[in-house]
């Protein structure tokens, strides 16, 4: 468990770091977009993001 739980978190990692290594610029104008947006948009967003990675991993298992 802890192997697959690692495994993940590394996985995470390296998409996250996709973004901000290939185009740092568009990168900044999405977090500067982002930190401008009202905390109900936010907390939509990362619902939104939660249901999709929920939905994948039953799919996925």
């Amino acid at each position: 468990m802890a192997s697959s739980l690692l495994t993940a978190f590394a996985l995470m990692l390296i998409v996250e770091g996709l973004l901000p290594f290939i185009a740092p610029a568009a990168w900044r104008e999405t977090f500067l977009r982002l930190a401008s947006m009202a905390d109900g948009q936010i907390r939509f967003i990362g619902l939104s993001s939660m249901l999709a990675g929920l939905a994948m991993l039953f799919i996925v298992l």
